[in-house]
This record gives C-alpha cells, sequence and structure tokens, in this order.
C-alpha cells in the first residue's frame, strides 16, 4: 500500500508538470501572428518579390505572371492600383528621394521607372536580359540591378543612367550590400557559388565553392558578419563566415525557398519556403535551431520583412477558390 501511494504521488507529479509545461507553452505567443489578408484581385500566376513605401503606407507587389505591379494601400488594405505593360516584373525598388517605383523585368531586361502618386512612366533602363533582383544603395545614391548571364548593373538615382557593371560567372539571384565593408555578396546557384565583390570597383574578391544547390535568397547578419543562405537542393539553411567563407553552421530548412530576412531586433530567421511553410530559427542559437515552422500555403515562396512597421508579407498566388493574396503577419514583441 506504501509503496502504491508513492508511485501515485510520483504519477501525479509528473502529470502536474506536463500541465504546467504546457500552459508556458500556450502562454508564449508565435513569433509571427497573421493578422488579414489583402486580396490583390485578377491576378493569375507567379507573384516575385515585394517593395514598401513607408511614409505612404503602400505595398508594391511585382506580380510576374500577370505582367503587372499592383500598388496596396496598407491602411485601407486594398489594391489602389495597377501597373501594367510590364514584362515579367521580377525585382523591385521604391525611392522616397525622389518618389519613384523601379520596376526590374525579366522579359525583356528593362528596369521601368514610375513617379509620384500618378505612377507615371518617368525612364526606362535597358540592361539587356532578365533583369531581376534590385538593391538600393542610397549612401552612393545607386541602384544595383543583378541581370543576363552574369552581371550587376549600376544605375545613378539622379540620371537615371546605367554608369557601370560588374560581372559575373552566372546569372545572380539574390544579392546583399553591406555598407560598412564595401562588399556584395551575390548567389549563384548554377555554378553553386556565392561570389564577393568590391561594391565601389565591382573587382571579384573572393568566390566561395558550395556543397549545396539552389542557393536563391540570402541575408546578411552584420554584428557577426555572417551570410545567411537558403538553398533547394537539398533543403538547408546555412550561415557563413562573410571573412572566410567558412560554414558555421548548417541545418534541415523547408523547401523552395525565395526569401530569407533576417530580425535583428528579436535576433530571428524567417524563411519563406514554396512548400507551404514559413521556417523560423533562432539565430543567437550556435546551431541555428528552429523556432518552429508556421504553415501558410503551397506556391507561397516570395516575402518582405519591414522591421520599420514589424511586419512580415507573405505573397500567396491565386488558387482553385482563392485569389491571389497578400497575408500580413504581425512580429510578436
Amino acid at each position: 500500500m506504501h509503496r502504491l501511494i508513492i508511485v501515485l504521488a510520483i504519477a501525479v507529479g509528473f502529470m502536474h508538470l506536463g500541465f504546467t509545461r504546457a500552459i508556458v507553452a500556450q502562454s508564449v505567443p508565435d513569433p509571427l501572428q497573421l493578422e488579414h489578408k489583402i486580396i490583390l484581385g485578377d491576378v493569375s500566376g507567379r507573384i516575385d518579390h515585394l517593395a514598401v513605401d513607408l511614409a505612404h503606407h503602400r505595398l508594391f507587389v511585382a506580380e510576374l505572371g500577370n505582367d503587372t505591379v499592383g500598388v496596396v494601400d496598407l491602411d485601407a488594405q486594398k489594391v489602389v492600383h495597377r501597373l501594367s505593360g510590364l514584362k515579367e516584373p521580377q525585382g523591385i525598388a521604391y525611392v522616397q528621394a525622389n518618389d519613384s517605383l523601379y520596376v526590374a523585368n525579366g522579359g525583356d531586361g528593362s528596369v521601368r521607372v514610375f513617379r509620384g502618386t500618378e505612377y507615371a512612366p518617368a525612364d526606362r533602363i535597358d540592361l539587356g536580359a532578365d533583369a531581376d533582383n534590385i538593391r538600393l544603395d542610397l549612401p552612393d545614391t545607386r541602384l544595383l540591378v543583378g541581370y543576363g548571364s552574369g552581371g550587376i548593373g549600376t544605375i545613378d538615382l539622379r540620371s537615371n543612367n546605367k554608369v557601370d557593371s560588374f560581372p559575373l560567372q552566372a546569372h545572380p539571384e539574390s544579392f546583399q550590400l553591406d555598407a560598412g565593408t564595401h562588399q556584395i555578396f551575390v548567389n549563384l546557384p548554377n555554378n553553386r557559388a556565392i561570389a564577393v565583390l568590391d561594391a565601389t570597383t565591382g573587382r571579384q574578391r573572393a568566390t566561395w565553392s558550395l556543397v549545396h544547390g539552389g542557393n536563391f535568397p540570402m541575408a546578411l547578419d552584420t554584428e557577426r558578419q555572417r551570410v545567411l543562405v537558403a538553398f533547394r537542393s537539398p533543403p538547408k539553411f546555412g550561415a557563413f563566415s562573410w571573412q572566410s567563407g567558412d560554414v558555421v553552421s548548417e541545418v534541415d530548412t523547408c523547401g523552395d525557398a525565395d526569401d530569407l530576412f533576417f530580425d535583428a531586433k528579436r535576433k530571428l530567421i524567417y524563411i519563406t519556403c514554396g512548400t507551404g511553410f514559413i521556417d523560423v530559427l533562432r539565430a543567437e542559437d550556435s546551431k541555428y535551431s528552429r523556432l518552429t515552422r508556421i504553415p501558410t500555403v503551397t506556391g507561397a515562396r516570395t516575402g518582405l520583412f519591414v522591421p520599420d512597421m514589424e511586419r512580415l508579407f507573405l505573397a500567396v498566388r491565386a488558387r482553385a477558390r482563392e485569389p491571389a493574396s497578400i497575408w500580413v503577419y504581425r512580429v510578436a514583441p
């Protein structure tokens, strides 16, 4: 009888411990909380990258499969304008200084410029072929655009003229600029490599050969000087020392990743995947372990994390019974 009482006491203790842990787990909010969905309307096919105008609360959506760019009023939560006549818009950037939207077109290799709230066509810069990812280098008043079979074109934002081109060995996908060290880190998935360029001269400082393929998305952790990359073949996340190119850590992640964001405030990493998930990794963890995996929908692989708004916007293409939309996630405090 005495032994039975002891066994029951231990069992009750474990049950209480489990119950307490469950309460604690339930009290911790998800790092990304879906707030609402903004319907894009009659938009078919693939959606590529996004850009934001913080001053006017506008979100720009490159509707690649539709040959359009949607303009979303984030306060009204609706599309207020649509730019048409484009050719597979991919990269997109908004410049507050001249109130201009820059759209890189994969179909004809051009960068189209639209100005003001009237979205008047202002300029066209022809790069040659497959204009893709765009990055702003505001200290030097220029725009960097990956294009063609291997190059990054530099566009002067004052004149909207192409002023230089940095050669690469293959078509660039995501690339990131670090102003402190004047380096550009460039994903070259066709070569299974990352190229490191001098941001001023375009001279190639190094090439890092990679074990895995499909290195499309990239972000930088400037505090720890690391290049963060997601791979598709196989689905992996890798952190690299940007001084040597050595692998710091590598973990499994969701598949068909196209965007990756580093949240410096919360020390988290968000990876948006076409297999229907957002993976959230702990950036402070030496092994970058997964904090959680958030279900989305198949094909939703592009997005935009806006730290100033504490929001992550996810582009969701049209499905059988649902129109294309932007899912708005609030980042937990």
